[in-house]
């Protein structure tokens, strides 16, 4: 049995969808990824499967227990880190962490094997209060408080957001040592590096699910030859090849553009035959491997020119 289902999840606010027919499904003892930029609805469906918001259609369970009927039994099951600090900011990390654990019926001795790793790194700071404490420290914190009852699922909404390189870096080392101890953790970001930490990933645009798999199958899925390419101006490059019959997609990319062709069977060469046209200084091409932020975009595209076709079909 699956450790979260959803099936055919619709969240509205007024008008507006914000989480639109989404079904998926995370194993037990699964790292599971929701990947997209902000706005696609994934604290939203967070919300709904953490039992903090209803949804208007379709059904979600939570360790064989539905979100609407068995919401307390869920509460006592899953551990939720909201991406916003949501902890008592003038409380002592101590303080933060006995009042979770009383909540829940625990101790942190009880359940100290499980935070023990990531407690020994603010244990030092145990009587400064969380509001005083880094962005790194404050996530650290904030982990322990959703661990501390032992939960099966654990929820974790952009974590990493507004934490430097090296936090980012300890959070998944953690994240790794949490998944040995066979708890399910389903992680959202919008940073596209993290998904290949992941077991498997859900893309996420507009409310809607793109494409769910393992990351590494989801780069494999890349249909076409993927080129980079620069110049000394970069951005003319960008507007002259955007518009050129034989270019499919161009995307920038760092100091790059990210380029494929309508064309099955070109190369650089062909690229190069392209340029030149266009008159660039310095120009340099070569084919690259696609990243799953290359997938993402290219998927995003799909999903627009989709809809754009059933307005156009619709009469809109």
């Amino acid at each position: 049995m699956p450790s979260v289902t959803l099936n055919n999840i619709t969240k509205k606010y007024g008008d507006f969808v914000a989480v639109d027919n989404v079904s998926f499904e995370v194993q037990k003892g699964e790292l599971f990824g929701l990947i997209g930029p902000d706005g696609a609805g994934k604290t939203s469906i967070f919300r709904v499967l953490t039992t903090l918001l209803i949804a208007e259609e379709g059904t979600a369970i939570v360790e064989g227990h539905d979100v609407v009927k068995d919401f307390q039994e869920i509460r006592n099951k899953v551990g939720y880190m909201p991406g916003k600090f949501s902890l008592y900011q003038d409380l002592t990390v101590k303080e933060n962490l006995n009042f979770f654990a009383t909540i829940f019926g625990t101790t942190i001795e009880e359940n100290y094997d499980l935070i023990k790793d990531i407690y020994d790194q603010i244990k030092p700071f145990n009587n400064r209060r969380a509001g005083k404490l880094s962005g790194g420290m404050k996530q650290k914190l904030a982990l322990c408080c959703a661990l501390i009852h032992k939960p099966e699922v654990l929820f974790l909404d952009e974590p990493t957001t507004g934490v430097d390189v090296v936090s980012r870096s300890e959070f998944w080392e953690m994240l790794d040592k949490l998944k040995k101890q066979q708890i399910t953790i389903v992680v959202s970001t919008p940073y596209m590096d993290e998904a290949k930490l992941c077991d498997r990933i859900a893309l996420i645009q507009n409310g809607k699910i793109m494409k769910v798999d393992q990351p590494q199958e989801i780069i494999n899925s890349f249909p076409k030859p993927l080129f980079a390419a620069k110049a000394k101006n970069i951005y003319k490059l960008l507007k002259d090849l955007r518009t050129d019959t034989e270019i499919e997609s161009c995307d920038a990319f760092g100091e790059f553009i990210h380029l494929t062709l309508k064309s099955e069977t070109g190369n650089e060469e062909t690229i190069k035959a392209i340029a030149e046209k266009y008159n660039p200084e310095n120009f340099q091409v070569k084919k690259i491997q696609p990243t799953i932020e290359d997938s993402f975009i290219r998927l995003m595209r799909e999903q627009n020119n989709s809809e754009e076709f059933k307005g156009a079909s619709n009469g809109k």
